[in-house]
C-alpha cells in the first residue's frame, strides 16, 4: 500500500513562533518515521518565520481557497491520508477532499479544542465564571460537526478528551490522545544546564497572535508584576513572542523592569538564561509550549490552573499553580528566592516530560490505530452514521457556498 500523506494547513509551520507549529512538526517527524511521503499545502502567505519543509523532504505546495483549482491537485496527489490542522481547514477543504479522494483517510489536528478556549474567553471578558454552559455555542457545534466528519482527531489533552466523550458524548474511538511528542532530556543535558545561580530575572514567552497570550502579558504588567518588583526592585521580567505589535511594544519600561523582548530566535537559551517562568494564563484550552520549554530547559515555573491544565498527570508540577495574583505573587517570589525549592521544582519538571510527553509511547498505539482503521475504512464509517449525515448536509451547503464565492470572484 502507498503511503502518502497530505496535510492542508492555516498556516505554514513556525515551530520557534507557537507551540502549534512545534506540534505540526513533531506530527511530520512522526510520519516521515512511517515513510509516508509527505504534501504541506496551505492558502496562506508564508512569513519569515516558517520552517523550510524541503530540508525534511515534505513537498511545499501553496493552495487556493474557494478555488476548483484544489480539486484538480488533490485528485492529481490521491493522498491515501489527509489530516487538516484546525476545524476551519476541514471546513473548507474537506467537502473537496471527500468528492476527489474518498478512499483517504481523513484526520483533525484539533490543535486545541477552539470552543473551549473561546468561551472561557467570553467568559473572561464577561467577567463571569466558565461553566460547562458555556461550551454549547456556534463554535462547538462547528468544532464537533468537523470532529464527526472526519475518520479521526487528534486530541491534545486528557482533558479535552474527558470533555469530547462526557459532555459531547463522543465515541472514543473516533479520538486519539497524542500530546506532545517528545524525546527523553538525557543525564548529559541535566548536567550541563545552567544552575540556580547562574540563573537571574523571570521570562515569559508566546506568540502575541494568541489572545491568551497577550492577556497574559497585560495581567502581569498591570497586576502580578508590581506586587513581585515590591520584593525585588531591580528584577527584570523579559517578555518573548513572535508578532509583537505596538499595543505589546508599548507596555515596555526599563524603570519598572518590564522589558519587551520580541521574537526569540533561540528559545533554550532565553529560557536557560531564566530563573523563573511566569504564566499566568486566565483563558485558554489545550497544552501549554511555553511550560514545554521550561521544563525542558530546566525552568521552575509559577501558572495558573489553565496554564498547568493537562500538564501533569499525577506529577509534581515544575512550580505552583496559583490564580489568585497575591498568592501567586508570594508563591513566585518565595521560588525566587529558595534555592532548595527551585531545585525541587525543577526536578519535577524533568520527571514529568520524561513520563508523560515521550514519543516512544505514542508511536505505536497510533500506528496500531491508524493500520485498524485503514484496514476497513468503511466500516468504521458506517458505525459513525452521524459524520455520514454531517457529510451529507455539510458537504452541500458548504460546497455551494465554495462555488458561489468562486463564481464571484471570477467575475471581478
Amino acid at each position: 500500500m502507498k503511503k502518502t500523506l497530505l496535510i492542508i494547513g492555516f498556516v505554514w509551520p513556525e515551530p520557534n513562533s507557537s507551540a502549534a507549529g512545534s506540534r505540526m512538526m513533531q506530527l511530520i517527524t512522526l510520519f516521515k518515521s512511517l515513510k509516508y511521503t509527505i504534501t504541506f499545502a496551505s492558502a496562506c502567505t508564508k512569513t519569515k518565520n516558517a520552517f523550510d519543509l524541503k530540508q525534511l523532504g515534505v513537498d511545499q505546495v501553496t493552495i487556493k481557497l474557494n478555488d476548483s483549482s484544489f480539486d484538480d491537485f488533490v485528485a492529481a496527489l490521491n493522498p491515501n491520508i489527509v489530516l487538516f490542522d484546525r476545524f476551519m481547514i476541514e471546513e473548507q477543504y474537506g467537502w473537496r477532499v471527500t468528492e476527489n479522494c474518498p478512499n483517504a483517510l481523513r484526520i483533525l489536528d484539533t490543535e486545541d479544542l477552539h470552543c473551549l478556549r473561546k468561551a472561557r474567553q467570553k467568559a473572561f471578558q464577561l467577567k463571569k465564571p466558565f461553566n460547562e454552559k458555556n461550551l454549547f455555542s456556534d463554535d462547538a457545534k462547528r468544532e464537533i460537526a468537523s470532529i464527526y466528519r472526519c475518520d479521526l482527531s487528534l486530541i491534545i489533552s486528557e482533558v479535552e478528551m474527558k470533555i469530547l466523550t462526557e459532555t459531547f458524548k463522543i465515541e472514543s474511538r473516533l479520538l486519539f490522545y497524542l500530546p506532545f511528542l517528545l524525546h527523553p532530556i538525557s543525564n548529559t543535558s541535566l548536567i550541563n544546564l545552567p544552575k540556580f545561580d547562574q540563573r537571574e530575572h523571570f521570562i515569559t514567552i508566546g506568540n502575541f497572535l494568541h489572545p491568551p497570550n497577550y492577556q497574559s502579558v497585560l495581567y502581569l504588567k498591570q497586576t502580578i508584576w508590581p506586587l513581585i518588583r515590591k520584593e525585588f526592585s531591580k528584577a527584570k521580567i523579559l517578555i518573548y513572542g513572535a508578532y509583537a505589535s505596538q499595543k505589546i511594544t508599548q507596555l515596555h519600561n526599563e524603570n519598572d523592569g518590564f522589558i519587551i523582548k520580541g521574537f526569540a530566535k533561540d528559545v533554550n537559551q532565553v529560557m536557560q538564561s531564566a530563573r523563573l517562568c511566569l504564566a499566568p494564563l486566565q483563558f485558554g484550552a489545550g497544552l501549554k509550549g511555553k511550560l514545554i520549554d521550561a521544563m525542558q530547559n530546566g525552568t521552575p515555573c509559577m501558572m495558573s490552573c489553565i496554564a498547568a491544565e493537562g500538564m501533569f498527570g499525577n506529577f509534581d508540577a515544575n512550580g505552583f499553580i496559583e490564580d489568585n495574583p497575591e498568592a501567586f505573587a508570594q508563591k513566585t517570589i518565595e521560588l525566587y528566592k529558595n534555592q532548595s525549592l527551585w531545585t525541587e521544582k525543577q526536578d519535577n519538571g524533568f520527571r514529568a516530560i520524561n513520563s508523560r510527553f515521550q514519543i516512544s509511547d505514542f508511536q505505536k498505539p497510533f500506528i496500531n490505530t491508524l493500520d485498524s482503521i485503514l484496514l476497513d475504512l468503511s466500516a468504521h464509517r458506517q458505525e459513525n452514521f452521524i459524520g455520514q449525515i454531517l457529510q451529507h448536509h455539510t458537504i452541500q451547503s458548504t460546497k455551494f457556498m465554495s462555488k458561489w464565492i468562486e463564481e464571484k470572484q471570477h467575475k471581478k
